[in-house]
């Protein structure tokens, strides 16, 4: 059975009052140093919570190191940054917040700049009962990203007997579960078996980054990276933790024969390898991968 279609009514700890006060500070401001990033400034709603660069502005200008992923479709994973740093959506939130490159603001200061706010002492007792402490931010910054779940694109619509896949994307869907691979990284609900894989992109270029490695002082894991789910891939773009490229043709083109587009990788996954997919057939994997976007976005690409 493939494991890769998500369905409904699933049990949700987080209250809907905290879940609104998540969506409110996921778009403010006030916990960002200079007042003038916020979560959703990288995290860009019309592109399923993803950004549109290679590398997001932080900041007074500070550009990330890492490409943005997206914060949908989180709720079941185990960990989160690209290196799997974070256990949880609480500990996730902490880092961009406090990173440089990206809000550079102290935690603390954060919580009492919001307790300092007569606005947002008053959104907190609403949602909580109380004034606004580390735990009631970080739950409700969790409780909104865990709301951005997505069941309904095409694919999931066909695989309920709603609708129909294209002849050419029921054609890549055989090839993501067969010839191409995928399947082996990309499984389950969101298309994640949420392992670390070194995908060949590690090489004399890109050493200094050594994903997963770094945080395992494994020197086995060096230049791995946290498998992304696939659920609207298609708004996503640009793809990879280094945001090199910038389409899905090339990211297919990359796996088709990724000793050619990284002829010195370090590392590399065996299931990473030549897979002599025609023209045709690379147009039909994508036309399977589009099919994964949530009809939310279609009017938007």
């Amino acid at each position: 059975m493939l494991l890769y279609s998500r369905g409904r009514g699933s049990e949700d700890p987080y209250s809907p009052k905290a879940k609104k006060l998540g969506e409110k500070l996921f778009q403010a401001n006030i916990l960002s140093s200079n007042n003038q990033v916020s979560c959703a400034s990288c995290h860009k709603p019309a592109h399923a919570f993803a950004d549109t660069v290679a590398f997001s502005e932080g900041v007074n200008g500070a550009r990330a190191v890492r490409n943005t992923p997206s914060a949908m479709n989180v709720s079941g994973r185990p960990y989160f940054f690209f290196d799997g740093r974070a256990a949880t959506l609480e500990q996730q939130a902490i880092g961009p917040i406090e990173n440089p490159l990206e809000m550079n603001l102290p935690f603390a200061t954060a919580v009492k700049r919001l307790q300092a706010s007569a606005y947002w002492t008053g959104e907190f007792k609403k949602a909580f009962g109380h004034a606004p402490d580390s735990a009631s931010l970080l739950h409700s910054l969790a409780a909104f990203e865990k709301s951005l779940e997505t069941a309904e694109s095409l694919f999931d619509l066909s695989r309920k007997g709603k609708a129909v896949l294209p002849a050419d994307a029921e054609e890549g869907r055989k090839l993501f579960n067969g010839k191409a691979g995928c399947f082996d990284c990309h499984m389950g609900v969101d298309f994640t078996a949420d392992e670390f894989r070194n995908i060949g992109l590690y090489n004399s270029k890109n050493l200094a980054d050594e994903g997963r490695g770094k945080i395992t002082g494994d020197p086995a894991d060096k230049g791995k990276f946290k498998v992304p789910g696939l659920r609207n891939v298609a708004v996503t773009a640009p793809y990879m933790h280094n945001g090199m490229f910038a389409t899905l043709e090339q990211v297919i083109d990359y796996y088709n024969r990724p000793g050619s587009v990284v002829p010195d990788a370090v590392g590399r996954d065996t299931l990473v390898h030549d897979l002599g997919l025609t023209e045709v057939e690379k147009k039909q994997l994508q036309c399977f991968l589009e099919r994964l976007t949530d009809r939310r976005f279609l009017n938007k690409r």
